[in-house]
């Protein structure tokens, strides 16, 4: 049990980021460096050996998968219940005492969370309201805290365009639909939201490089003549068989890409790779022609366009093209990407796919602001699905503390010493906040434990230090209560899963011992 423990001080170190927390500069096996205060990052690059920890990583994995943010709650507040079951043990309680106590605790959580519930998500269709989800995630996982306010409206805007516009149907944010192409050079301010896609590389021909009101057609194979499965050898006897040979091959890619072109497209996009003469046709018939090395992006381009990949090489139908309100290559931070922009009105009949173009000075920073944006279309998923509000700031944790110790009060049997245990451990996260921003956390813990008591609750952690370090949240500084209940639900039992253990039994690994040298 001490070697869970001494892991979870670690990695409660490791995660208390709060909203002015330090980055953790993460060198992975493979030697790659990331810089990030993202708990999920973290946990997901470490290499955990001791089967018991590597329960909580898998309880945050999940955190991540379901909910995209939390993960930083859900390990912490379950490391923080080992830590107290530490004490618990040195007084001489039984684990199963211990664990019954837990479970009650958890229970009553359960019970006492959506009594907490401050507001709704009205409309999850506005713009505004979605803003108002996504600023606290942001400003969360992002170390830049001037790039909230930045990001929120373009992770808002990106959101909504792979929204559904009818209102008749229930709105649902397809996470997939909203991608991130990121550009060094530049600031943060300097971030767009383009409703289509980006691909990160110029266009293939050279005479075409900006086509409005494209015609499109997407090939998954290569655009080249096709080779046969059977070798075979071809006799020449003078310069003249040469010839006749190459213009007989010549003829049919001619043939090929002029009746591409008869149907109206203008532009080509293969999903492999596209031979010279193939493009010197291309270049013949005056279209545009595109390569996706990426067969996700191929699949996400063919729905931004509404067209179908051909593994064909020849004309399309009408109902396998495409369309796009403007095709163009574009130089942006000294790179040449290309832009598929659909109108509002062609977003609004079709296009269900956004795409966010990140500008930062370095990468660490732009895979930063990314992590901080996938986090940020969660919170806008989950707001879809359920749209109660609890308070943010450790509000929420300072009034279930509160509650659940007096719940422990009034229970009788040593059990109750396990849910006063569980309460306590629900006060790290307002004194991770006070700690983060470098207020006295003891202080600010019993002055907003005293604000809590008569009667605020939704009185949090100012981190800007003023009025004693009390803040009431009000509407703005909320958190999702999905979210916070995944979070306390998975973290409760997987240290109740650690706590039932009694023994680890662990096979040797393969290939005996190392050689003395």
């Amino acid at each position: 049990m001490s070697v869970i423990f001494v892991f979870i001080c670690i990695l409660l170190d490791d995660c208390e980021s709060g909203p002015n927390g330090m980055n953790k500069l993460v060198v992975n096996h493979l030697g790659k460096i990331i810089v990030t205060s993202d708990c999920a990052t973290i946990v997901k690059e470490l290499e955990i050996e001791h089967p018991a920890a590597k329960m909580l990583q898998l309880a945050a994995e999940m955190q991540d998968t379901e909910c995209g943010d939390g993960t930083n709650l859900t390990v912490s507040f379950a490391g923080e219940l080992l830590k107290e079951t530490e004490e618990l043990l040195r007084m001489g309680l039984h684990t199963s005492e211990i664990v019954q106590g837990y479970k009650k605790a958890g229970q009553k959580l359960q019970e006492i969370l959506p009594q907490l519930i401050v507001s709704h998500v009205e409309d999850p269709r506005s713009k505004d309201e979605l803003i108002r989800i996504c600023t606290p995630v942001l400003a969360a996982k992002s170390s830049h805290g001037y790039s909230a306010k930045t990001l929120a409206p373009l992770v808002a805007e990106a959101c909504l365009g792979t929204m559904n516009p009818n209102s008749k149907v229930a709105p649902k944010v397809n996470a997939d639909g909203v991608r991130v192409a990121k550009i060094l050079g530049g600031n943060i301010s300097q971030s767009q939201v383009i409703h289509g896609m980006v691909l990160m590389r110029g266009a293939e021909t050279t005479g075409v490089k900006a086509v409005e009101k494209a015609k499109i057609t997407i090939f998954g194979c290569g655009i080249e003549a096709s080779a046969t499965e059977a070798k075979g050898t071809v006799l020449m006897k003078d310069a003249n068989d040469l010839m006749n040979y190459n213009m007989s091959e010549e003829t049919k890619m001619d043939e090929i890409i002029k009746s591409i072109s008869e149907t109206g497209t203008n532009v080509i996009v293969s999903g492999g790779s596209v031979s010279e003469m193939a493009l010197h046709f291309i270049e013949k018939y005056g279209m545009m022609c595109v390569k996706v090395s990426s067969k996700w992006d191929l699949r996400r381009l063919c729905t931004a366009t509404s067209s179908t990949a051909l593994v064909r090489l020849g004309p399309a139908t009408p109902d396998e093209m495409g369309s796009c309100d403007d095709v163009r290559v574009e130089e942006i931070g000294g790179r040449f990407v290309t832009v598929f922009r659909q109108s509002e009105e062609s977003a609004r009949d079709g296009c269900r796919i956004s795409t966010i173009l990140l500008r930062a000075s370095t990468s660490s920073v732009l895979n930063d602001l990314e992590r901080a944006v996938d986090d940020g279309v969660a919170a806008c998923r989950i707001a879809c699905k359920d749209g109660r509000l609890v308070p943010g700031a450790g509000a929420t944790e300072m009034e279930l503390s509160i509650q659940i110790r007096s719940y422990g009060d009034m229970t009788p049997g040593l059990d109750q010493y396990a849910i006063r245990a569980f309460g306590q451990a629900l006060e790290f996260v307002p004194r991770t906040l006070a700690r983060n921003s470098g207020q006295e956390a003891t202080g600010v813990i019993t002055a907003l434990g005293a604000a809590h008591v008569n009667g605020d609750k939704n009185a949090g952690i100012d981190i800007q230090g003023e009025n004693n370090g009390i803040i009431s949240t009000g509407e703005d500084l909320v958190d999702l209560y999905d979210t916070k209940s995944s979070a306390f639900r998975l973290a409760v039992d997987a240290a109740l899963t650690v706590l039932r253990v009694d023994q680890i039994i662990m096979s040797k690994p393969a290939g005996g011992g190392k050689t003395m040298q």
